[in-house]
């Protein structure tokens, strides 16, 4: 009989910590890690210790997406271990010098197409902080849509873009438990993050618009449980679905009233949006700021003149 476990393990980053699984079966399989601190590789060693285990006797390990508090203990398990995620992990769980490199150059053409202060622009973009908690570490099984995993009998991969482009879950159709990582929590939203365009697309994903989508679809599936990646599970899971898109729509229109008074960059709407924040939090804000927008633009809400040194938008 399968089980699994439940790990809470501190991370360096505003959340606090994040949930790992440990899934003993027929082999021992780890979902997520929790960052590259030893912080958190003690905090692993006790937990599973108090489960009877130890890390290095881990078979397996499955990542839900490639944020560092995810992937980074990578690094400290056995070298010999399958790895396993959506294929698009591999350049960020290695740090590609070719994806550093275009990360980069995403955000300073971002960076002056939203209007960013050139003092904001010379901290650096914030993958370059987080990746220190991260990994050095090639995935050695790649997983899409629809597909199985040998160590995890009964679930199935879903592809659960929005949070992250990398992002996969796992659900299991017979008791309805879906292994989220962070696609739906509890106390807090998840933030869809803009990331370079890769993977041979040329233009960035709008990546507010892929979460919603991805809502909908966890929102329309018979999920009982949902074990997610920060907090407790979910078990809720339609009216915290639909709380979640309605806000995210009260936003949308908040933003389209605030451009209804006076156009504007994406920048000076995040200031407004976020008075409090956008200074400590730029990627995260600016992130939902231009989600929103994306939305707009997509509902044909708003149009960009781009003609200028920024880009700025206007309600139609």
């Amino acid at each position: 009989m399968t089980q699994i476990f439940r790990m809470e393990i501190p991370v360096p980053f505003p959340v606090e910590t994040v949930n790992v699984f440990l899934v003993k079966g027929e082999t021992l399989t780890l979902i997520d890690t929790g960052t590259n601190t030893d912080d958190a590789w003690n905090a692993l060693v006790q937990q599973m210790g108090r489960i009877g285990h130890h890390p290095r006797e881990i078979e397996n390990v499955v990542i839900t997406h490639h944020h560092a508090d995810h992937c980074g203990l990578l690094d400290r398990l056995p070298r010999d271990i399958p790895v396993i995620g959506h294929p698009w992990n591999e350049p960020w769980v290695t740090q590609s010098p070719e994806l550093l490199k275009s990360y980069q150059q995403f955000f300073a053409e971002l960076g002056a197409q939203m209007g960013i202060p050139e003092a904001f622009m010379r901290k650096g973009p914030s993958l370059t902080r987080t990746l220190a908690y991260s990994c050095r570490r090639s995935l050695t099984h790649s997983v899409r849509e629809g597909d199985h995993i040998d160590a995890l009998p009964g679930f199935t991969v879903l592809e659960t873009p929005g949070h992250a482009s990398t992002h996969i879950a796992l659900y299991r159709e017979e008791d309805g438990l879906f292994i989220g990582g962070d696609v739906l929590l509890r106390h807090i939203s998840s933030n869809p993050l803009l990331e370079p365009p890769c993977h041979g697309e040329t233009e960035r994903a709008k990546p507010l618009l892929q979460y919603n989508d991805t809502l909908r679809r966890l929102g329309d599936m018979p999920v009982l449980r949902v074990l997610a990646g920060h907090g407790p599970d979910v078990t809720e899971v339609r009216p915290l679905v639909q709380e979640r898109l309605h806000k995210q729509e009260q936003r949308a229109q908040k933003v389209w009233h605030m451009l209804r008074e006076h156009p504007m960059t994406a920048f000076e709407v995040c200031r407004e949006l976020f008075p409090a924040l956008y200074q400590k939090q730029l990627a995260l804000t600016l992130s939902e700021t231009v989600g929103q927008l994306d939305v707009l633009q997509y509902n044909q809400q708003v149009s960009i003149d781009t003609s200028g040194p920024h880009w700025v938008y206007h309600t139609r």
